[in-house]
């Protein structure tokens, strides 16, 4: 089996660090100098980990230095050089080795020209690895793939559809590809209205991914359907429930913002923001701002469901990190009733990047849907092996 593989190595750099998004190099400059650590090429290597030990013959044809190699080497497949970008960090050109050294994290000035490039070398595969956001999903669409391809994410965002649930849900499903295909829409927002507060996702394409439902994580939807009144209803749950003296920390969402309504409070769409006593504690906090606050006094994450995939830890909301997540004292999810049917029994799902601590979410949580209204459902490992 031959798979191809091309990493971005800056995708996801914008999200622990309240960027909202990793595109441009200004923007990645900038998340490198708040101290954010590139991960993309660690995700790489897990899903190619999950690849191998399900099928052992699987060669890898890739990209040199942190692009693919790195990722490769890192998870001791048989890999193959097909292309060397211009500007590259580490790795061995021509190099077919399987060594199980450590991946090179370094990040290297790689842009959209170099990933349509590099779809381009890669050739016949049976199938393209990529790993990246929506932003990467966009440039392969652009370079025009023949083979199926299937995204791994280490974005921000990734509200894209051709991305697998996780980098070891990646990995399987590829292991277990038999040639059948469904198309999977390419979506993205405008980062820089992102970050002013203009929400809006746009269509770009399609592509061609596995057609394996179960590992996929599907397009992000919207809260339009809800009826009149329910964001606010919840939001008036929450407020109620709040103790003296306690901070909460409010992830992204439109239910969130419904609860800065609540309280009287603007709050910063698509940020994390943090109240205590009605007031505003700490706005638009990065991971290292919401871990020193959760460390200091009782701290509770107050935080939404992504409409369509079912996500509550992992898309959009990277500064609620495994330390975050050590440090609260609770979660509070928020979803309206619409949102939860529209799973159609598919579990809640947390991504956060460390297995253990998304294994201590695993079971049922109380999920608010309205005031003086809860279910408790499903939550779930997104790197869970689904049937």
């Amino acid at each position: 089996m031959i798979v191809g593989l091309i990493v971005n190595p800056v995708a996801g750099l914008g999200g622990a660090v309240a960027l909202k998004g990793s595109d441009g190099p200004d923007i990645q400059a900038r998340a490198l100098a708040l101290g954010a650590v590139p991960r993309a090429a660690e995700r790489a290597a897990a899903a190619l980990r999950a690849l191998r030990a399900r099928r052992p013959d699987v060669l890898v044809r890739t990209v040199a230095g942190p692009m693919g190699e790195d990722s490769a080497r890192a998870a001791g497949v048989p890999y193959r050089l097909a292309h060397r970008p211009a500007a590259t960090s580490g790795g061995t050109a021509g190099s077919g080795a399987t060594s199980t050294g450590a991946a090179d994290t370094r990040t290297a000035p790689t842009g959209p020209a170099d990933t349509r490039a590099a779809v381009a070398a890669l050739g016949e595969v049976d199938l393209l690895l990529f790993a990246g956001g929506d932003g990467t999903a966009r440039d392969v669409l652009d370079a025009a793939p023949r083979p199926p391809v299937l995204g791994i994410p280490a974005g921000v965002k990734v509200y894209s559809g051709c991305f697998a649930l996780s980098p070891v849900a990646a990995g399987a499903t590829v292991a277990g590809f038999d040639g059948r295909t469904v198309d999977a829409e390419v979506v993205d927002l405008d980062e820089e209205g992102h970050r002013a507060g203009l929400v809006g996702a746009r269509l770009y394409g399609t592509l061609r991914v596995p057609a394996a439902r179960e590992r996929l994580s599907g397009r992000k939807t919207g809260s339009s359907a809800a009826p009149p009144g329910s964001a606010e209803s919840i939001a008036r749950a929450v407020v109620a429930d709040m103790r003296p003296g306690t901070a909460y920390a409010l992830g992204p969402g439109a239910t969130t913002l419904a609860v800065g309504r609540a309280l009287g409070l603007a709050l910063t769409p698509l940020g994390v923001d943090v109240v205590r006593d009605g007031a505003l504690l700490a706005p638009d906090v990065t991971e290292q701002r919401l871990h020193a606050i959760a460390m200091s006094q009782v701290t509770h994450g107050v935080l939404s469901v992504i409409g369509g995939q079912g996500f509550v830890i992992g898309r959009g909301n990277q500064q609620f990190s495994p330390r975050v997540l050590a440090a609260l004292a609770g979660v509070v999810v928020l979803a309206t009733q619409q949102k939860l049917a529209a799973l159609g029994g598919r579990p809640l799902l947390v991504d956060s990047g460390d297995p253990r601590a998304d294994a201590a979410f695993e079971g049922h949580v109380r999920v608010v849907t309205g005031h003086r209204e809860s279910v408790l459902y499903r939550i779930s490992s997104a790197s869970e092996e689904l049937s």
